[in-house]
């Protein structure tokens, strides 16, 4: 039988490939520590995850450990002899990384660099997946020239009419620090494959979601502005009008593209992992599509002060995805992700 090591297992994009690599038949390895509940306090605990993967998968074996401990993950992935990694687990709040700024780079970099070492000395013939970010590209997405509509930004400039693709610059620019440290484990990834032939990807994501994602304001846009919304709550909309754009893809899809990698594997690959523009909104459509839902109106206020080195608008040029991975595509429309993250906030708070 063939064994799946994943790190960030009770996450939103770890339980996901956690289950969806279990329905293949392959034994399940997580490796989690519901660090987020530290990062982000009690709403962003994970252990209800971790409980439902427990119950869900058969061969699921669950693994208590930090990825900064370098040792104790080199003896765990000899111990496991996994067939192939996906490494999700992260601090992922660009806004949160500059209050803690030591455990965001010891967690994003170096973390990263101590499952690389650790899988280079076990096999450099196994997959390596890595969940990347666009926060790599820093702010410099800002630069090209758009226009404003009604309810959101688009990009002006024909050349970007697809999205942004995996040779736009990451230098130059500000990425706030969580940005920064993702780019060493981006590069170090990158170079591992490329040094020592060994087969890996960096999946540059878009806005990862999802029915199971555990959102909270400083990470999970979808999730946590539809939380906002059923639990009639005000949402904060940092800057830009509100017409921010960011393209959304279902952790399925995430999923999915990570099967085809590892069937087919390639050396030192990157990819915009996003729903492309078909599934981009803004903010105030956002508030449109859930309230049509749940028929509530958003409740938010407004806060001049955008974020730190966030885009205005970004969405994932698909096409060397698609290229690549022809069996590939986006299974999961916009509307059907909205739906899905509703229903899943109403079993969840059933009484």
């Amino acid at each position: 039988m063939k064994k799946l090591l994943v790190t960030g297992s009770s996450g939103l994009i770890g339980s996901e490939v956690c289950i969806h690599f279990a329905d293949l038949g392959w034994e399940i390895h997580g490796i989690d520590n519901n660090q987020r509940a530290v990062f982000f306090g009690a709403n962003g605990d994970t252990r209800w995850n971790e409980s439902r993967l427990r119950s869900r998968i058969k061969q699921f074996f669950h693994h208590e450990l930090d990825i900064r401990n370098r040792n104790g993950v080199i003896d765990l992935i000899q111990t496991i002899k996994p067939s192939a990694i996906v490494h999700t687990a992260a601090q992922p709040s660009h806004d949160r990384a500059a209050d803690i700024p030591f455990d965001d780079f010891d967690t994003n970099a170096v973390g990263t660099f101590n499952l690389l070492e650790a899988t280079r000395r076990y096999s450099t013939e196994i997959p390596f997946v890595h969940m990347s970010t666009n926060k790599v590209y820093g702010d410099a997405p800002n630069e090209i020239a758009m226009t404003e509509l009604e309810k959101r930004w688009d990009y002006a400039d024909p050349d970007f009419a697809n999205g942004i693709a995996e040779n736009f610059r990451i230098d130059q620019t500000k990425h706030s620090l969580f940005g920064a440290s993702k780019v060493s484990a981006d590069i170090s990834v990158q170079e591992y494959g490329r040094y020592f032939s060994m087969p890996t990807a960096c999946l540059r994501g878009g806005c990862l979601t999802g029915p199971n994602h555990t959102g909270v304001e400083l990470h999970g846009f979808l999730s946590y502005l539809i939380k906002c919304n059923l639990e009639e709550k005000p949402y904060t909309v940092f800057g830009y009008k509100g017409k921010q754009v960011r393209d959304n893809i279902h952790s399925y899809d995430v999923a999915r593209f990570i099967e085809e990698f590892i069937k087919a594997p390639r050396v030192a690959e990157v990819y915009n992992l996003g729903g492309g523009k078909d599934n981009t909104c803004s903010i105030w459509e956002a508030f449109d599509l859930i309230s049509n839902i749940s028929g509530k109106e958003m409740k938010y206020s407004y806060s001049e002060a955008n974020r730190i080195g966030d885009h205005i608008c970004y969405y994932s040029d698909l096409r060397k995805m698609k290229e690549h991975y022809p069996n590939w595509q986006i299974t999961k429309p916009l509307k059907i992700v909205f739906q899905e993250i509703y229903q899943s906030w109403i079993e969840r708070n059933k009484q």
